[in-house]
């Protein structure tokens, strides 16, 4: 059986094939578990309908409460996972928590034959295998909570951990803070201290860099809905 450090380094190779399409630059957005990425992603596809797509990542963890396979993820065995690995059908995988996390070319195509700006919601692993890809060239955005110890106070109330897998959480999220903030490794941070400004600040940021490829002849909707 291959090594997870083998799969990953195929998955990684497998960029350099005949995969992304001209069209928006793809969307990644990253963060420490608990840092509001789902709410503010979930405000953003509400302004914009028509703007954006969601790619719907693979996984091995299995679903929590009220999450549905092929909505929130596509829930996998491990060894499903390492023959799609195998086969080169993804483009980043990592391993978060004693889980293994994917995106597949698919699910980026299946988005982008929509003629929408792909969204990626991946861990800092796939970041770094993905953020130098000239296929990809995706816009880099990490979202930092306000503190360890909010992101903490979030997590308990979820109710979902142990108190072990918590402190992996928290552990690991202190690594990912490190990365994320550090000038250069993204294209923008957003500081979600209060949800209205972190949401205006990303905002502002991708309809900015819209208008850029808008005016470069890239062909992406920005129409918007407004709140009544």
């Amino acid at each position: 059986m291959l090594t997870l450090t083998v799969l990953i380094a195929r998955a990684f190779s497998s960029l350099n094939g005949n995969m992304v399409k001209q069209g928006p630059r793809p969307l990644v957005i990253c963060g420490p578990s608990g840092s509001g990425k789902s709410t503010l992603l979930k405000k953003l596809f509400k302004e914009f309908p028509d703007t954006f797509g969601f790619s719907v990542s693979h996984t091995t963890r299995k679903p929590r409460p009220g999450e549905e396979n092929g909505v929130h993820y596509h829930f996998v065995s491990v060894e499903e996972m390492q023959s799609a690995i195998e086969k080169g059908e993804f483009i980043e995988t990592a391993v978060f928590s004693g889980n293994m996390y994917g995106t597949s070319k698919k699910a980026v195509e299946n988005v982008q034959h929509q003629g929408k700006v792909c969204v990626l919601d991946i861990e800092i692993e796939g970041v770094k295998q993905i953020r130098n890809s000239e296929r990809l060239n995706p816009l880099l955005v990490f979202v930092n909570p306000p503190s360890i110890e909010e992101l903490e106070r979030r997590l308990r109330g979820r109710q979902t951990e142990t108190e072990e897998s918590l402190q992996k959480r928290l552990n690991t999220a202190r690594k990912e803070i490190v990365y994320g903030t550090e000038p250069g490794n993204f294209d923008v941070v957003v500081q979600n201290n209060n949800l209205k400004q972190a949401y205006e600040d990303l905002r502002n940021f991708i309809v900015r860099e819209l208008e850029t490829q808008q005016g470069q002849g890239i062909n992406v909707s920005l129409n918007r809905v407004f709140d009544e």
